[in-house]
């Protein structure tokens, strides 16, 4: 081969040359395009940049703000749709795309039916149930962090949990997060981290990704897994606008990777900030206690009786002998009043005294049996009786009995 006959393309001339010969084919000027959409980005422009899949290849697809602003329905990843456009191609990049004129809905892609059937089941067996989300750690000590060492959410967690909670240790835990091996090495993680000793808290986290670059955590076995773990599980899965099984399953969902590592770790400064407010609270509620108790000891120690406590005890021992006094003269008056009373009982007992009757000349008369003759009745002609006198008695044998003429 002539080496000086030959042409060689410059990189932009060969992507112009592609670039004419696709605009010369009309079929590609006005093409129907249907699959599943996915790497959805909505720019600050109006404009939408999506890709459209299959299971086996993908096209990369742009939407102006002019056309998108002509379609009915709201575009999501997971769509299935049929677009209509021109192939084209990027020249900055040197990739070929569909320019979309136009775009019909065709039904949910196979991905995000999944989702959805997944979804259902898990929330069924309450693995999505706020009774079994567990609170996090006010300040933890031992911090796990699951995620790719290699990927952009490790230095973006790192930097956070050193910036707010520099005290606690962070253990990495590799893990793939995406790939073929992102679902088994998910689940390997979550077990390791379950026979680690003393974490408190975990995250597991990746960066942000399409529907597809985000399978993985839309497993079920990652979900089991995440619901086994005795750590409480903390995920910050792609952006905001992500949201995963994984995301459902956790004890908290975090937006992005960075807001995971804020939600685990207080913010040293504002930790610091309310102990020295709580501090100085404390000094200014001591300082009060001990002015308080300064004047009430000054008032104390100004009274007579605590500077000469003497005095105390001199009012005492008067009071001691006013009482002595008192008691005196009340035992004397109540034993004069008893004697008084004891001379009024002896006087009516005397006055009722039998012996003192039957030294006035009256006999107590008694029947054998001892009982005392009241009544004539009780008495019997030929009876015996006993008359008691005042100096002695008599037995007496009745032979008469009379009784009282009214």
């Amino acid at each position: 081969m002539n080496r000086e006959r030959r042409f060689v393309f410059t990189v932009k001339q060969l992507t112009q040359y592609v670039k004419a010969l696709l605009g010369q084919d009309r079929a590609l000027q006005d093409v129907w395009v249907r699959g599943e959409v996915g790497d959805l980005v909505r720019h600050g422009s109006g404009h939408v940049y999506f890709t459209l899949k299959d299971e086996y290849s993908q096209l990369r697809c742009v939407l102006f703000r002019e056309e998108a602003s002509y379609v009915s329905f709201d575009l999501a990843a997971g769509m299935q749709v049929a677009a209509r456009g021109a192939v084209t191609v990027y020249e900055p990049r040197g990739q070929y795309q569909l320019v979309v004129r136009e775009l019909e809905e065709a039904g949910l892609g196979d991905l995000y039916l999944a989702f959805e059937r997944l979804r259902r089941k898990l929330a069924a067996e309450g693995l999505f149930d706020a009774d079994r989300k567990r609170p996090l750690p006010a300040f933890p000590r031992t911090i796990a962090l699951l995620t790719s060492p290699d990927g952009a959410a490790v230095h973006d967690v790192l930097t956070t949990l050193r910036r707010r909670w520099p005290g606690a240790d962070i253990i990495l835990v590799p893990t793939p997060v995406s790939g073929p091996a992102a679902v088994p090495g998910i689940v390997r993680s979550l077990e390791r981290l379950a026979a680690l000793d003393g974490v408190d808290v975990a995250i597991l986290a990746r960066g942000g990704g399409s529907l597809e670059e985000l399978s993985a955590f839309n497993a079920e076995e990652v979900a089991r897994a995440m619901a086994r773990s005795p750590v409480p599980l903390v995920t910050g899965i792609g952006h905001e606008v992500d949201m995963t099984i994984a995301d459902l399953v956790a004890d908290l969902r975090a937006a992005t990777p960075t807001a995971a590592a804020a939600a685990v770790s207080p913010e040293l400064r504002d930790v610091l900030a309310r102990i020295d407010t709580a501090r100085r609270s404390v000094a200014r509620s001591l300082a009060r206690s001990v002015a308080r108790y300064r004047r009430e000891l000054g008032l104390l120690l100004a009274r007579p009786l605590l500077r000469d406590p003497r005095l105390l005890l001199a009012d005492r021992r008067q009071r001691v002998d006013e009482l002595a006094s008192a008691l005196q003269r009340a035992l004397a008056k109540r034993i004069e009043d008893a004697r008084s009373r004891l001379a009024a009982v002896s006087e009516r007992l005397r006055a009722l005294n039998p012996r003192a009757v039957l030294r006035r000349g009256y006999s107590i008369t008694r029947l054998p049996d001892g009982r005392i003759v009241t009544t004539v009745r009780q008495l019997s002609v030929g009876g015996s009786a006993e008359i008691v006198l005042n100096d002695g008695s008599a037995g007496v044998a009745v032979q008469e009995v009379r009784g009282q003429t009214e």
